[in-house]
């Protein structure tokens, strides 16, 4: 009843004024394509299908997606087929899962509209570096997968794939988000910056935070232009070599080569708190607070993705809201478990492994990773108790790993923990080891976790 109501709110009106003015647009060829026929061409294939996105295995983002959406393998990829993503994938949806779109990550990637899906995240909204798809190609998809996703058959209205009723904020559409109330938290933020017409940019942006004294931080939210890739906010392993305040270092050059030194810097990183997707919001548990010391600063981190032929701009901020000391009865602490024993001969394939175990009761809030550019996958495991061995996180992107918050966080015992397992693939003519360059290796478990006593 509640999907019922919203829908005829959101789209109604928008789709009967459509489908009235468009009839006449509909084009002979059109009529005479299957409903899955006319996806392909109307949708995937100029808006998913594109070089370094969802065109082809040699992607550069497909050890991310896994997914290919071209003409002649798109079906079969999509339909009835497991997400990779983790939150999906645990809220038991397929890629599309005929006859329920609410339960097909396909339709919550292209609705840009959280409220659709009880304001979860899904990670990005798709096309990314596009502006979103209208309202009518997003209401013929849904009809499409609610009408049991079908290779054949042409039954839902070609008219709706001519509505151009916007369906989301676009890039200059964006709105700088208040910030906390005087003594409730601070706000940080990546000011505007210009990203070129076909290019990706991520930078980097030591901010400080402005406490002069330890605060408590039990929620952040994140609020970015739309095109964003991600949001991070990374602490430094050893401060004495941060970078420069409020100096914006790029990863690419304007030639889309490495900046090395930024490069360089992105080793000195431990994860502090971040966001997949343009609005996000993530509270710690009841009690439950992370510590942020005195006159603490923090390497804001973005990466905008521009496949339009104008130059868009990205911008990004973070709330922190704090809470006294005195509510809080569990210090949220900060995991870095790094394996430094790796090594791995030119031109092969080797798996590392290395055990980790916790010196008092703990609970597992979030888990994530960081490896280098050879980094193949990264799985976690328990070690120890009733769950040992199980697989807790598994990543295929180095680049952009899974953030996995655990809504039931994951209990050890004293002398139990984590097992990193990573797979590395160096087709490289030299040998790599463990270092601090893009061109060395890592691998570490980042996370959120608290003591129970």
């Amino acid at each position: 009843m509640t999907y019922r109501v919203l829908l005829t709110t959101t789209l109604g009106a928008a789709l009967l004024i459509a489908s009235c003015k468009k009839t006449a647009d509909v084009t002979t060829t059109d009529l005479a394509k299957t409903s899955f026929e006319l996806i392909q061409d109307r949708i995937l294939t100029p808006s998913c299908a594109t070089a370094g996105c969802h065109a082809s295995e040699s992607d550069a983002a497909f050890r991310q997606h896994g997914l290919v959406l071209a003409a002649g393998v798109a079906f079969k990829n999509l339909v009835g087929i497991d997400p990779k993503n983790a939150a999906s994938l645990a809220d038991g949806h397929k890629r599309v899962k005929a006859f329920v779109a609410l339960e097909s990550l396909l339709y919550h990637k292209l609705n840009t509209d959280a409220s659709h899906h009880s304001g979860k995240s899904y990670g990005n909204p798709m096309p990314l570096g596009s502006d979103p798809l209208s309202v009518g190609q997003i209401e013929f998809v849904r009809r499409w997968i609610d009408g049991g996703a079908l290779a054949t058959g042409s039954l839902i209205d070609p008219t709706l794939l001519d509505d151009k009723t916007p369906s989301g904020a676009t890039n200059s559409s964006f709105t700088a988000p208040a910030a906390p109330a005087s003594g409730t938290g601070y706000q940080m933020k990546v000011d505007a910056f210009d990203v070129a017409t076909n290019f990706e940019r991520e930078l980097f942006v030591r901010r400080a935070v402005g406490n002069p004294t330890d605060i408590y931080i039990n929620r952040f939210t994140v609020n970015m232009r739309p095109g964003s890739h991600h949001f991070i906010a990374y602490d430094f392993d050893n401060k004495s070599i941060a970078p420069a305040m409020n100096q914006v270092r790029d990863l690419r050059n304007a030639d889309g080569t490495t900046n090395l030194l930024t490069a360089i810097q992105m080793s000195n990183h431990t994860y502090l708190m971040g966001s997949p997707s343009a609005s996000f919001e993530y509270k710690f548990p009841e009690g439950a607070a992370l510590q942020i010391p005195a006159n603490a600063s923090f390497d804001l981190n973005v990466h905008y993705v521009n496949k339009s032929q104008t130059i868009t701009k990205g911008e990004a901020y973070i709330n922190l809201y704090t809470t006294p000391q005195s509510s809080v009865t569990k210090v949220v602490k900060t995991l870095n478990m790094s394996n430094t024993s790796l090594a791995i001969p030119a031109n092969s394939r080797k798996m590392f492994s290395k055990s980790f175990t916790v010196s008092k009761p703990s609970l597992i809030l979030m888990l994530t990773s960081h490896m280098h550019k050879t980094g193949e996958k990264f799985v976690i495991k328990i070690k120890g108790g009733a769950r040992d061995g199980e697989i807790v996180y598994t990543t295929t992107d180095w680049e952009h790993p899974d953030v996995i918050n655990f809504a039931t966080p994951i209990q050890l015992a004293k002398g139990e923990g984590l097992t990193s397992e990573i797979t590395y693939n160096n087709t490289t003519a030299k040998a790599i080891q463990f270092g601090l360059t893009s061109d060395d290796e890592m691998g570490i478990i980042f996370g959120y976790y608290y003591e129970t006593n």
